[in-house]
């Protein structure tokens, strides 16, 4: 059985992002797969020990904010060097680039790229370069290097002059869930309400249109105070419900198969898993038409306004819902590029194929 250490994820269970598609990675191989999951005690309210078939080492919190991130990294490459029987490392996300060079003189490295992080607004000039500097580290060291967007991979290819292959995220077809009492509301979801998730796009939109109906958001609201301040006063006049983050994964699909429609209004991703699942959940999908949606579903499948339009999108949540049965259409649709392309079982199977094979390059 192949020992893997696992650098990147921050903690499990995993509440959004790459950890959920590094836990799925995890739920589908533990048995064949002996993992190893470096943790921060920032993000999991675990204590180091084993869980649900894996390992978990985590790291207290000492630093505030992106400083303790940094340090997390830093103690997981050196706990793994001198103290790791590992047969590979797999890091997932360029923010820990600067690490392979170090994991390298013990481990071959395979580097999941989850997008760049230097795209996000949020970050000032200096974080961003040093994002910049942990990617060249994370592309020049790495044994394999994969990518969870075709479009970023190609990117990769062209700018560094090296093999990064597509290997996006999955989707488990027959998800576990808990209907929740409402039903036929719209629905907004994302880990961090940020406003490259376009929240604000949306409640604008509904706005304008008057609408009397239910919405419900979900996720934390708390990361920006200025925004979600704005998301407030923006949400007077509707009834909107925030939820804050839900950590239970069987209640959060849930709230996608009961909602009437789910919108996308995001401005900046990677590939979506919230996408994906929201799809499994045969849900009608309203869409930014942002290059990175367009490269997981087509028209066919999900209804796309022009992203930051907020007329447009307007526009396109009144024909979801003034034509329901055209949208279900859709999603019908959807499920079947799903089965074809994003099934995880398929897809854990080339991470399989890929812990056999690392070797350390020269």
């Amino acid at each position: 059985m192949k020992r893997i250490g696992v650098i990147g994820l921050k903690g499990l269970p995993a509440y959004g992002g790459a950890a959920r598609v590094g836990e799925s990675i995890i739920d589908h191989l533990r048995d064949t797969v002996d993992f190893t999951v470096y943790a921060t005690s920032s993000h999991t309210p675990r204590k180091s020990g084993t869980y649900d078939g894996y390992r978990q080492i985590v790291f207290r919190k000492m630093l505030p904010g992106p400083l303790n991130v940094f340090l997390y990294y830093f103690l997981s490459a050196l706990h793994a060097l001198f103290l790791g029987r590992y047969d590979a490392i797999h890091l997932h996300h360029l923010d820990g680039g600067f690490t392979v060079p170090l994991l390298r003189l013990r481990f071959p490295v395979l580097v999941t790229l989850h997008g760049k992080p230097q795209a996000n607004e949020k970050w000032n000039r200096f974080v961003r370069a040093y994002f910049k500097f942990s990617e060249r580290l994370a592309l020049r060291f790495a044994d394999h290097v994969t990518s969870v967007s075709n479009l970023y991979a190609q990117s990769y290819r062209e700018e560094f002059g090296r093999a990064v292959e597509y290997l996006p995220n999955g989707v488990d077809l027959d998800p576990a869930n808990e209907l929740p009492q409402e039903r036929d509301y719209i629905l907004f979801v994302a880990a961090r309400v940020l406003p490259i998730k376009g929240c604000h796009l949306l409640l604008e939109a509904l706005g304008k249109l008057n609408y009397a109906g239910r919405v419900i958001v979900v996720g934390d609201t708390e990361q920006k105070p200025q925004y979600q301040d704005r998301l407030r006063e923006l949400a007077q006049g509707l009834d909107v419900k925030f939820t804050g983050l839900v950590k239970n994964k069987a209640q959060l699909f849930g709230l996608y198969r009961n909602a009437a429609l789910f919108v996308f209004p995001s401005t900046v991703e990677a590939m979506s898993m919230t996408l994906l699942e929201v799809a499994a959940m045969g849900t009608p999908i309203v869409s930014s038409d942002i290059p990175q949606n367009q490269a997981v579903f087509g028209p066919d499948e999900v209804t796309f306004f022009r992203s930051e339009d907020v007329d447009d999108l307007a526009r396109k949540i009144t024909g979801a819902l003034d034509d329901p049965s055209a949208a279900r259409t859709k999603t019908r649709r959807a499920s079947e590029v799903l089965r074809e392309r994003f099934d995880w079982n398929n897809i854990c199977q080339r991470y399989f194929e890929l812990y056999g094979s690392l070797r350390r390059s020269k």
